[in-house]
């Protein structure tokens, strides 16, 4: 039987944090379907972390428009039928990356046709943000070993995070738990799998409710 009381749950966190992994386990365990980012399908990642400058546009609004065809797809499916989804994303996280590696002018147009497409997707119903110190995080990332991923700074990290940290205390709309994940191997140990599983079984009737774990 499902344990979820939200349409739309969302995993998000910084490269690294485990947002796959938590999502699958989560499908697994309770059912439901499950959006996955298609990473490997955006042909300018590797190349971003080559030349961030020359293919920064290339590499967001790749992934802004892959995200947007995919969401979409799935909320059309929900309405047809009584389930949930568990997503390792939130479509935001375009606005957060872009934010972060545009500037100038194509800043400005990519805001502008985020903005657009936002307006046509419904929001998730919960966000679940999976904290982890940097070195953390660049531990997770050496393990996992994608090649192009090798060469990622912590300076770089840190920046991401706290941008996502940021846009999430201006959230209103759903509710946000900030999880601290340092201490916490929900992969290899039950009861931290299990503990994440109770935070999102509990249901948060403010919208703008921002719990901290």
């Amino acid at each position: 039987m499902s344990e979820i009381n939200y349409k739309h749950i969302a995993i998000e966190g910084c490269i690294g944090a485990g947002k796959t992994e938590l999502a699958q386990q989560l499908h697994n365990d309770l059912g439901g379907d499950i959006i996955l980012e298609h990473f490997a399908e955006n042909k300018f990642l590797p190349l971003f972390y080559q030349d961030p400058k020359m293919y920064g546009f290339h590499v967001e609004l790749t992934f802004l428009t892959d995200r947007y065809a995919q969401i979409l797809s799935y909320q059309e499916l929900l309405k047809k039928r009584a389930n949930f989804v568990i997503s390792d994303y939130f479509f935001d996280k375009s606005f957060i990356f872009s934010d972060n590696n545009l500037e100038g002018a194509e800043l400005k147009l990519y805001r502008k046709l985020f903005h657009f497409l936002h307006d046509n997707l419904q929001k998730p119903n919960i966000v679940l943000y999976l904290y982890k110190h940097a070195d953390s995080l660049l531990r997770n990332i050496q393990k996992r070993g994608r090649p192009y991923e090798q060469n990622i700074q912590k300076h770089y990290l840190k920046k991401i995070q706290a941008k996502y940290l940021a846009y999430l205390e201006n959230v209103t709309d759903y509710p946000v738990l900030l999880l601290n994940t340092d201490a916490l191997d929900f992969v290899s140990n039950q009861s931290d799998y299990d503990f994440i599983k109770h935070l999102l079984s509990e249901e948060y009737e403010c919208k703008n409710h921002r719990l901290y774990f």
